[in-house]
């Protein structure tokens, strides 16, 4: 399973220019919005969840995007989604809770878990994720994040939650 100083290293390798910031443990969005100060980008919310069929799904959107688990669920066909147990982080993605981020499904070797980025996030300039812990937030331009989860052989399902819909997938 990779770590932080795997996942910098991949970066770096990789030439996308970023930013580490340190900073306290931020376990949820209220805690990222009094800690954190001034990053710039877009900030994230991430959902890990699971289906009764155990199919996984990692869902990340705007910091206060409101998402409806049952319209959401409908719209990807993944028929009652609920929130995935720790066991699921720590088995799939090799991270705690407060640490999940798209990085954990560079940990994902079998594919096994969807992958959705609300196009609000998209959209952005320049966007902030944990590398795989949640002291250090990263930031790089949204362009370099897609290019480079791309390059790790992820697929990028775009969902707009304002039409509940599946935009394009990269």
């Amino acid at each position: 399973m990779l770590e932080m100083t795997d996942l910098i290293k991949l970066l770096k390798d990789s030439g996308k220019q970023f930013v580490a910031h340190k900073h306290k443990a931020l376990f949820t969005v209220q805690d990222s919005e009094d800690i954190r100060g001034e990053i710039e980008g877009s900030h994230t919310k991430n959902l890990f969840l699971k289906n009764k069929k155990k199919n996984f799904y990692l869902f990340s959107c705007e910091e206060n995007s409101i998402v409806n688990l049952k319209q959401l669920s409908k719209k990807i066909n993944a028929k009652n989604l609920s929130f995935a147990k720790e066991e699921y982080l720590l088995k799939y993605l090799g991270i705690r809770p407060g640490s999940v981020s798209p990085y954990s499904l560079l940990n994902d070797k079998e594919n096994k878990i969807s992958f959705y980025l609300e196009d609000k996030l998209y959209e952005s300039k320049k966007i902030n994720f944990h590398p795989l812990v949640n002291t250090t937030t990263i930031t790089l331009f949204t362009s370099d994040f897609v290019e480079f989860m791309i390059e790790n052989k992820k697929k990028i399902n775009i969902f707009s939650l304002q039409d509940y819909k599946l935009i394009k997938t990269l």
